[in-house]
């Protein structure tokens, strides 16, 4: 595998580790407001980001590249509102998804047809988490006023998601 493509790989193994820290945050500040199924959304979300990163890391390891982690950055920490996060949670989807692209650009430049295919799966992916990440809040900014039941019965309807 050329030597810059495996660098952008291991580049987003971290990246989606560190999507997974950013999420796990999220969770802890949802938790500390009393919402459960938030923090569970997002700890479902972790997982997920989890298992991308895995995936790149048995991909590489598949194809004989040595994976190099690389340290990840403390995410951000404090949050103003739910609303607030989902839109910070839309942004870095939309972020994951230009490095994705990029990643697979690079690939088909260099003709790597195997890293080509496999990016595949995460292109369609990036296409999920922006629509998931888009359609929660969009129903949260239709909350107005107090909007403290509405929050509620979409904190209970976020407690559903299945990892």
């Amino acid at each position: 595998m050329d030597k810059k493509l495996q660098n952008v790989f291991n580049d987003q193994i971290k990246n989606e580790l560190a999507s997974g820290y950013l999420y796990l945050s999220m969770a802890a500040w949802f938790e500390a407001a009393n919402l459960e199924g938030f923090a569970h959304w997002m700890k479902v979300q972790v997982k997920e980001e989890e298992n991308h990163a895995m995936k790149m890391f048995d991909f590489l390891n598949d194809r004989g590249v040595r994976v190099v982690l690389q340290a990840i950055p403390q995410p951000e920490i404090e949050f103003s509102s739910v609303k607030e996060i989902f839109e910070k949670t839309l942004a870095h989807e939309k972020k994951v998804t230009a490095l994705i692209n990029k990643l697979y650009e690079l690939s088909k430049s260099i003709d790597d047809y195997p890293a080509s295919a496999f990016l595949q799966w995460f292109i369609t992916e990036q296409v999920e988490e922006e629509k998931n990440a888009t359609k929660i809040l969009e129903t949260i900014k239709m909350i107005k006023g107090d909007g403290s039941a509405a929050l509620i019965m979409l904190d209970r309807e976020l407690a559903k998601r299945e990892g």
